[in-house]
């Protein structure tokens, strides 16, 4: 089965690529067909995937320099340059692609109504989008890497300024595309200053250019032994490109604007994929490449972490807008991911992934849920709601099980995922651990806060107006989408097993990779002690 697993890999990016540009081109013909061949084109996607994980190998033995990788797929490219076309996938990569081509679905799924003008280009935007976020996470030439981090961000740029929303605070469609284009720009830039750092330093060493992952983690264990604070500054410099995209304080200023601003589909883009790369940039490359120098990180990286967690609860309270209280929401979750990266223990690790799935689900549908509310009300302002409960059954149970979920209600995945990082982060960091569980607490608060204000009370009466009558319930489709990501979270909480066997192996590659805190210092004392034996022999 290993050669058809290689052809798979360039396909599942090609695919939504081809059929975004099909869309563009068919737009003139019949508005209705470029929604049929997106939905298509990301359904041959996550059947790809799942065939990929039914074919593949992903419990393979430890002890490797480097990760073994389920299928690759290698191609020349500048060979002067030593830039290839390298694609691998691992249980990690296989879960992160399969996570895109479901919430891919949804995204064409629920904008089925939303988008009326340019449809095409509106598919060809959304679905390269989607292609260049399977790019990062398959892609391990860094220069590919690097090109896909850039390139998924041009159509996301498209489809916040040309078919968002007015913010509630009367801030531009266009201002909040441009604010999340130059914040990401400007971090890939620091991002890309890391890798060419890595990549001289391994042309004075070898005299060799390449971009090859293996390779280029073979340079950057040796600066974390020989030269730690040359690894130091490389380790930051990748931090910050994935840590802006993450987001983490303070550098998550482009994520409420952009949230609020996007269309639909943009949000459960930005919210269940794109800021899962970040995550995944960060333990596929700063861990591996830079064992003891993030282990030297691991306290301050941790603190931000944790302040961005009670940052993001503090604000969402402050929200009256709906989709502005989940952005915010968003980033208080990300500060877990953060404590589970640099606790850099098997636990945390699976809990990451557990949780980078479960979060995927259930903020794309609670983003799908504002869309929908929209539709029916015409506004996202919580305080001209009220009484949803009462017209609407079954957009009110949807409601409160994705919430309900997002907080971490036993039985649902965010909550397998929360309990593995503070299970596993305890032993080695028991003070961030106990404050990263009060601020569950919070999390519970603002859920019941946007439950009480949008489902429960009386409708505002000077709203009552713009309403259609009778109001009307969510129809099958939009059921359909919901339902799915139900079935997924209930999947994830009930019977996680299934998923941690495929992504086993890689984490715990990844947990032997990490030197602990306590070990960092010992191994740059020892690095450099036999570094003056070798000069005095």
């Amino acid at each position: 089965m290993e050669a058809p697993n290689n052809i798979i890999l360039p396909a599942l990016i090609l695919i939504p690529f081809i059929a975004g540009f099909i869309c563009w081109l068919v737009d003139k013909l019949d508005q209705h067909l470029p929604r049929y061949i997106a939905l298509i084109g990301m359904l041959v996607t996550l059947v790809l995937t799942i065939v990929l994980w039914q074919s593949g190998t992903y419990n393979y033995e430890l002890g490797g320099a480097a990760p073994t990788w389920a299928a690759e797929f290698k191609l020349p490219w500048i060979q002067t340059l030593g830039i290839n076309i390298h694609l691998a996938v691992d249980g990690l990569s296989l879960l992160m692609v399969g996570l895109t081509a479901l919430l891919g679905v949804l995204a064409v799924g629920c904008s089925w109504g939303e988008i009326q003008k340019n449809v095409g280009f509106f598919h060809l935007n959304l679905l390269w989008s989607l292609g260049g976020v399977i790019g990062v996470f398959l892609a391990i030439d860094l220069f590919l890497f690097f090109f896909f981090w850039e390139m998924m961000l041009v159509p996301i740029y498209f489809l916040i300024a040309l078919w968002g929303h007015k913010g509630a605070e009367g801030k531009s469609r266009v201002y909040a595309a441009t604010k999340f284009f130059i914040y990401t720009q400007v971090a890939g830039l620091v991002m890309l200053i890391g890798i060419l750092g890595l990549v001289t330093v391994g042309y004075t060493m070898t005299g060799q250019i390449r971009f090859d992952y293996n390779y280029l983690m073979g340079v950057a264990n040796m600066l974390d032994t020989q030269a730690p604070a040359v690894a130091y500054a490389f380790m930051i410099c990748l931090f910050i490109g994935f840590a802006v995209k993450l987001p983490v304080f303070p550098l998550h200023g482009w994520l409420p604007d952009a949230h609020a601003q996007a269309p639909t589909a943009g949000s459960v883009d930005l919210a269940g994929i794109l800021i899962k790369t970040a995550a995944y940039g960060l333990i596929r490359f700063v861990i591996p490449f830079f064992p003891a120098a993030s282990a030297q990180f691991a306290d301050i990286a941790i603190i931000f972490g944790l302040i961005g967690i009670f940052y993001g609860a503090w604000c969402a309270f402050q929200q009256t807008d709906m989709k502005r209280l989940l952005a915010y929401t968003s980033i208080s979750h990300m500060g877990f991911v953060l404590l589970a990266i640099y606790a850099g223990n098997i636990l945390t690790f699976q809990g990451l992934m557990i949780m980078m799935l479960a979060h995927g689900l259930s903020s794309a549908a609670l983003f799908i849920m504002c869309g929908q509310v929209y539709e029916r009300v015409h506004t996202r302002d919580m305080r001209l709601m009220g009484g949803i409960r009462g017209q609407f059954p079954y957009l009110a149970f949807f409601l409160m099980f994705f919430i309900a979920a997002l907080v971490g209600i036993p039985g649902l995945g965010n909550f397998i995922g929360e309990f593995l990082i503070l299970m596993g982060s305890f032993g080695k960091f028991p003070a961030f651990t106990i404050l990263a569980a009060i601020s569950l607490v919070f999390a519970g608060l603002y859920g019941l806060i946007l439950i009480h204000k949008a489902l429960f009370g009386v409708p505002n009466e000077e709203q009552k107006q713009h309403y259609t009558n009778p109001l009307k319930d969510l129809n099958a489709r939009e059921v359909v989408i919901l339902l799915i990501c139900a079935f997924g979270l209930a999947w994830l909480g009930l019977y996680p097993q299934s998923f941690l066997d495929v992504s086993n192996s890689s984490m715990a590659w990844l947990a032997n990779s990490y030197i602990p805190v306590s070990e960092a210092a010992d191994a740059v004392q020892q690095a450099a002690v036999s570094a003056e034996n070798v000069e005095i022999q």
